[in-house]
């Protein structure tokens, strides 16, 4: 879905009352953290945005080699997902302008962007601010331990079966 279309189907669901939740990342690898987590932040409110990091952006975040899997499929594959009711790609190294435009009623990240206890790392998550600027507040959702992409790539690269 282009950025035009995702702010006038936000703008629709708002006015109907709904409440809009945005998570965003590479999702190089579906796996059931990112599964789980997908669920968690639909749990947060009514229709939930998901941006994917463009192939650009995930060589950048995450170095040579990455993304395993093109930004469309990478899309195609979050829109299948059950909780997920819109995707958009972005290109940015933070989804801080996706947050300018969805307005999001909430953000959710994984709870690897907590500092100390369980507060919010702000310096790691930037849109935070950007969130709590118009009104909205970001949440952390709980990560599966032992479960991620670097590590399934890791697995797979020294051929160590499934755990």
């Amino acid at each position: 879905m282009g950025w035009d279309e995702l702010a006038e189907v936000v703008r629709r669901a708002r006015a109907g009352g709904k409440r809009v939740v945005l998570t965003n990342g590479c999702f190089d690898l579906l796996h059931v953290g990112h599964v789980r987590g997908l669920r968690a932040a639909r749990a947060h409110g009514d229709l939930l945005v998901v941006g994917v990091n463009s192939d650009d952006s995930v060589r950048r975040l995450k170095g040579a080699g990455r993304p395993l899997v093109s930004e469309d499929e990478r899309a195609e594959v979050l829109a299948a997902v059950e909780p997920v009711d819109f995707v958009v790609i972005f290109d940015e190294p933070t989804a801080e302008r996706l947050v300018l435009v969805v307005k999001p009623d909430v953000y959710a990240k994984g709870s690897d962007y907590a500092g100390t206890g369980a507060a919010l790392d702000a310096a790691r998550l930037p849109e935070a601010s950007v969130v709590a600027a118009h009104g909205g507040k970001t949440v952390l959702v709980p990560l599966v331990p032992g479960r991620s992409t670097t590590g399934l790539v890791e697995r797979i690269k020294a051929g160590i079966e499934p755990a």
